[in-house]
């Protein structure tokens, strides 16, 4: 069994920060380049000045400025109830929930917590020194179980209540308590701020937990969604049996304005594609998007993927194995800057 429990959580007070809108922010790792101006100019308060600072020591005089304002307050412990409503890549309305709160930080050599995708040392050691500086969980990680929720949603107005654009998240929070979940868990979302938070806890053995959002495989909203690839070229041309249109259901090339249903070997059409040797490769999970890149000229070919399911990830986990990056897009990404999880 997992255990996650209850923490006092860091939260915006908006009478100070002002609107919650212009604080939070998508994770650290889907901001790319510069566009993280475009948050710090919501507010002096956006969390990612907190994400993605000019460096760890200023995020760090930043958090205790804030919570020494009145802009952060910190809460008495709780779980708190999680709902996400999100319309998908494929315009369908869905709604995620699940439970946040603290995680014990374990190495995965102890199966507890599981990964499926392989992580880079520079991002790991790029987020260690921001936790090192604010000593606090900045983002929850997705993690997934597979069992029933121990809890339901509270059946009363949420303490949190916040539309985005295509999203609207709501929060309740849950009693102080403990709860038991089947475990291993399995992350679907945060393997380099996972990986951070073992390593934090071998430097400072206080900081035993982190932060996560726990949703049951069985909830219906939980949906992987496919990274397309677009490429420049390839080392190996790839045969396929024409067809009139892109079919979601199969592995597909386009290509000078004709598809091409492509047999698969493999379960996973992100290690199959690898033997084509992929060229000037980048990705997206708009299917029209990548098909109008090849009209545009800006790619050579595009390779239109399926998703793999909840419960390959969990196969693959289970087995020690890992995917090929940009395999799984568990959507949506958490939002930022909703609860932080000092450590």
């Amino acid at each position: 069994m997992a255990v996650i429990s209850s923490f006092s959580a860091l939260r915006y007070d908006t009478d100070v920060a002002g609107a919650l809108t212009d604080l939070v922010a998508p994770p650290y790792d889907v901001i790319e380049g510069n566009r993280r101006y475009i948050y710090w100019a919501k507010s002096d308060h956006n969390i990612t000045h907190l994400t993605l600072p000019d460096s760890p020591e200023e995020a760090g005089r930043k958090l205790a400025q804030w919570r020494e304002s009145g802009v952060l307050v910190e809460e008495a412990p709780a779980l708190y109830w999680i709902s996400h409503e999100y319309i998908g890549p494929d315009e369908i309305t869905r709604t995620r929930e699940g439970i946040a709160g603290s995680i014990e930080a374990t190495p995965y050599s102890e199966g507890k917590v599981l990964a499926h995708e392989a992580t880079h040392a520079a991002a790991r050691e790029g987020r260690l020194k921001l936790l090192r500086a604010t000593r606090t969980q900045l983002e929850p990680i997705l993690l997934v179980y597979d069992g029933d929720p121990p809890v339901g949603r509270p059946e009363r107005e949420p303490d949190i209540d916040i539309t985005l654009v295509g999203e609207q998240i709501q929060i309740w929070r849950l009693p102080d308590s403990e709860l038991e979940l089947e475990g291993p868990l399995v992350i679907a979302d945060g393997h380099h701020r996972y990986e951070t938070a073992v390593a934090f806890r071998e430097e400072e053995p206080s900081a035993t937990h982190t932060f996560a959002v726990l949703v049951s495989s069985r909830s219906p909203g939980l949906e992987i969604f496919p990274t397309h690839r677009v490429a420049r070229e390839v080392g190996v041309n790839p045969f396929g049996m024409m067809c009139s249109t892109w079919d979601p259901t199969a592995l597909t090339l386009y290509r000078h304005e004709n598809y091409f249903r492509l047999d698969s070997e493999d379960e996973l059409d992100a290690r199959e594609i690898e033997q084509y040797e992929l060229r000037g490769v980048e990705y997206t999970s708009d299917a029209q998007e990548a098909i109008r890149a090849v009209d545009e000229g800006h790619a050579g070919l595009a390779f239109l993927l399926r998703a793999p399911t909840v419960a390959q990830v969990f196969k693959y986990a289970r087995r020690g194995e890992t995917m090929p990056p940009k395999s799984t897009y568990f959507y949506p990404k958490l939002t930022s800057g909703l609860l932080l999880h000092p450590v």
